[in-house]
């Protein structure tokens, strides 16, 4: 190929110039760059000179005195205005243009596609569909769906500068900044001072959630992307950085040892839980904004996808954030997280350390019109919606202390030895919990708190739908089966209960009972769990014990294995991030495929942090599920990637044909 050399260095009528078709920052038609007279293009990047600005609109905003390229070469501008045009309609796409005038000579040097804000996508995408250039569904496929966490959390300002103390997984994005804290309570009460907190510990626990609500957001020393406080922050919308090992973290002194500087309860730190960074001091930040080009992108996967998304919602307040985001209902609300509250915790500690089924049923009697009304203002603000609710799965132990300054403390409010409790304390102990006492094989040997649980949900679904007049119809769902009998066992305590609400209430009661995959032998032995008129009316995928059973990897331990694994290339992406297509998703397909031989209205999601990962959802649609479920402000993430996995798997079936 032969090319003209072209200057822009050759007098006062040569210039040189970049320029966007759109502005990147946020969208808007209207041209975007600047030019030098009489320089090479080296001039207007090297910052030797000041640019001037293209427009006149532009000169007027930034109040420069020198000229704009509009008034100086109008002729040029005019031709400029008419080739930027025609190649984003050629290309149709926004542009990255670089040109130089040469004695007043026009000449284009390069273009490509550029680059953009996320809510500059939107509103481009948008626009250029609105113009004809794209079509709906491509306007869609031109967004990531992951970048839309910059919308729906707070980011650090790209300009500011960061001094970083340590690095750990990106397990929750957004950005925040607050004081150290070490202890949930201190948190707590710090938050009703008006104070900003960031929690810092070495892991969370059950324990911690009230310190959890009350941060800013949360940093952990140890776990994974699918650990406790992982889980537990994302649903919550808090950002969080976890498996930090670099931090040295001293409980009881009060101190966080980071990059050979010492920090002290007190201490401003921000955290990035979208790069996974621990920053020193209080760093600038970016506050989100949604515009109506969201709305708009949101409305157009929605009547593309064909998947269902729900939320993982524990709380009124975590629902009415899922409706916000568009959720279609709650694919798992976790029960557990209902007893930790400060009014209820003690009557669970109670059920725990009675030492019979009388004694355990005094103290169920105390925590039912609890989960009742937890239940009852789900319902409510659901309206017609599903509502998962998963039975009771953590091991007992969580719910225990296990300091001796806080088992004195229950012991005397329980009116039982400190002795006693430490013994009980002793004989829950288990060396693998996520594998021990816990999920269905608790509520097998202790049926009454399965029986109260379903007392609470359908005596609140009587009251909700006499509230409301709408139908309110439960999916109950019983977890960590392996066996047919296990769910056999479960499902007819449920029932029992369920007519023994109806002949107390008058009320025929609509609900589904189903199970919860998280064992391979529950994928392997799905069409067994499934079939028949008393067999599981619906599968939730646990992914994130599923991929712990499947591969053997603890989620909790976890981050040393995945960053070599990952170094070797044995992992391509984090398995508890996205979906181990090859192993665990072989699970989940074949426990579809076998389920739904035995049962083809048997409804089946996922309900694990895959729901929220575009790569994961894509898997989901192919693999013929019918909704996903994740944290509610991982919901716009998920519409969006549901919709462009319809449309990928759409235009594969054309290019077939």
């Amino acid at each position: 190929n032969i090319q003209a050399m072209v200057f822009g260095n050759m007098g006062p009528t040569s210039a040189t110039g970049v320029a966007f078709t759109r502005n990147p920052s946020t969208g808007a038609k209207q041209l975007y760059g600047e030019f030098l007279v009489n320089a090479q293009g080296e001039d207007v990047v090297a910052g030797i000179r000041t640019p001037q600005p293209l427009t006149e609109a532009a000169r007027k905003e930034a109040g420069e005195t020198a000229p704009s390229l509009e008034t100086l070469m109008p002729e040029t501008f005019g031709e400029l205005t008419r080739i930027f045009d025609l190649l984003e309609r050629h290309y149709r796409d926004m542009q990255d243009i670089e040109f130089t005038v040469q004695e007043g000579t026009l000449w284009m040097l390069q273009t490509r596609a550029g680059k953009r804000t996320t809510a500059a996508a939107f509103r481009i995408a948008v626009e250029l569909a609105e113009e004809g250039i794209l079509s709906r569904e491509e306007a869609l496929m031109r967004i990531e769906p992951g970048a839309l966490d910059q919308l729906l959390h707070p980011t650090i300002d790209p300009d500011a500068e960061k001094r970083i103390i340590a690095t750990g997984l990106p397990a929750s994005p957004g950005a925040a900044a607050g004081e150290i804290v070490f202890d949930s309570d201190e948190a707590e009460a710090l938050k009703a001072q008006g104070r900003s907190i960031i929690l810092v510990r070495i892991e969370t626990s059950p324990e911690d959630i009230h310190g959890m609500h009350a941060a800013a957001g949360i940093v952990t020393a140890r776990g994974g992307m699918t650990s406790h406080a992982a889980v537990v922050a994302r649903g919550m919308g808090r950002p969080c950085v976890c498996g930090a090992s670099a931090l040295k973290i001293d409980m009881a002194a009060g101190t966080l040892m980071a990059n050979g500087r010492t920090f002290r309860k007190g201490d401003l730190i921000t955290i990035d839980g979208t790069a996974g960074e621990i920053i020193v001091g209080a760093v600038p930040m970016r506050q989100p904004e949604l515009s109506g080009d969201f709305a708009t992108i949101m409305s157009w996967a929605d009547g593309v996808r064909r998947l269902g998304v729900r939320a993982n919602a524990d709380t009124p307040r975590d629902a009415e954030a899922a409706l916000s985001f568009g959720a279609e209902g709650i694919g798992l609300c976790r029960t557990e997280h209902m007893f930790f509250e400060e009014d209820r915790i003690l009557a669970m500690r109670e059920m725990i350390c009675a030492t019979d089924e009388a004694g355990r049923r005094k103290a169920l009697a105390k925590i039912l019109p609890m989960q009742r009304a937890d239940f009852k203002q789900l319902f409510e603000i659901m309206g017609e919606r599903p509502v998962t609710i998963r039975l009771l799965d953590p091991p007992l132990h969580e719910f225990l202390p296990h300091e001796d300054r806080e088992i004195a403390a229950v012991a005397q409010a329980l009116g039982i030895s400190p002795a006693t409790l430490k013994a009980r304390v002793t004989e829950l102990h288990e060396f693998n919990p996520m594998l021990g006492f816990r999920g269905c094989r608790l509520a097998i040997r202790y049926p009454e708190i399965t029986e109260m649980q379903a007392r609470a949900i359908f005596e609140a679904a009587v009251a909700a739908s006499k509230r409301t007049g709408k139908s309110v119809t439960p999916e109950v769902m019983i977890p960590l089966v392996a066996y047919r009998t296990e769910y056999d066992l479960l499902a007819r305590v449920i029932r029992e209960t369920a007519r023994a609400v109806e002949a107390e209430s008058g009320t025929k009661l609509s609900y589904l009972i189903g199970t919860m995959i998280e064992l391979p032998r529950a994928a392997l032995k799905a069409a067994e769990i499934a079939t028949g008129e008393d067999g599981a009316e619906f599968f939730s995928f646990g992914t994130n014990d599923l991929t712990q059973t499947c591969i053997g990897l603890s989620r909790d331990d976890a981050a040393p294995i995945l960053a070599s694994y990952e170094e070797k290339a044995i992992f391509e992406v984090d398995p508890f991030v996205s979906i181990d297509r090859d192993g665990v998703g072989e699970l989940v397909a074949i426990g579809t495929e076998r389920g739904r031989k035995v049962n083809p209205d048997l409804k089946i999601g996922i309900c694990g942090e895959h729901g929220g990962d575009p790569r994961s959802v894509a898997f989901c649609h192919e693999t013929g599920l019918d909704y996903v479920s994740c944290s509610p402000f991982r919901v716009p993430v998920a519409r969006l990637a549901a919709a462009q996995a319809a449309i990928s798997s759409n235009a594969a079936a054309r290019d077939k044909d």
